[in-house]
């Protein structure tokens, strides 16, 4: 089932074409990676490691640096989460002007072919009915 699901024909096209566009950018590319681990059981594990050996083995007195390096980190991976709602904001707009104007399409085509439905039924009621009128 995972398998079927990165076959590229599954997918949208505005998800292949931000996919495209984020896999061109090495910045998006490294972003989308920190983002990733940031978001991940791994990120927490390693931050319970890395400050339980500050406290017991690096510093005595550890909160003013743990505190200083804690707040940057949180301003850094506040700016990853504000670079993914900025990614998933445009890849919504995208998928509403994609599906507006695959709508607007699908609207005409679908009152063109009610035209032509009408023009048929009245030509055919009048084979086979006949014109009252005439």
């Amino acid at each position: 089932m995972r398998s079927e699901l990165k076959r590229p024909e599954l997918h949208h096209p505005v998800v292949l074409e931000q996919q495209r566009q984020r896999f061109d950018n090495f910045q998006l590319r490294t972003a989308d990676k920190i983002t990733a681990f940031a978001g991940s059981m791994q990120f927490v594990y390693l931050h319970v490691l890395l400050f339980t050996a500050w406290m017991l083995f690096v510093e005595r007195s550890p909160w003013p640096t743990l505190t200083l390096i804690v707040s940057l980190e949180a301003i850094f991976l506040s700016t990853f989460v504000m670079i993914g709602q900025n990614r998933q904001s445009t890849f919504q707009q995208a998928k509403a002007d994609h599906d507006f104007s695959e709508q607007e399409l699908e609207l005409k085509t679908n009152t063109e072919l009610t035209r032509a439905i009408h023009v048929l039924t009245t030509e055919l009621h009048r084979r086979v009915i006949g014109d009252p009128t005439q």
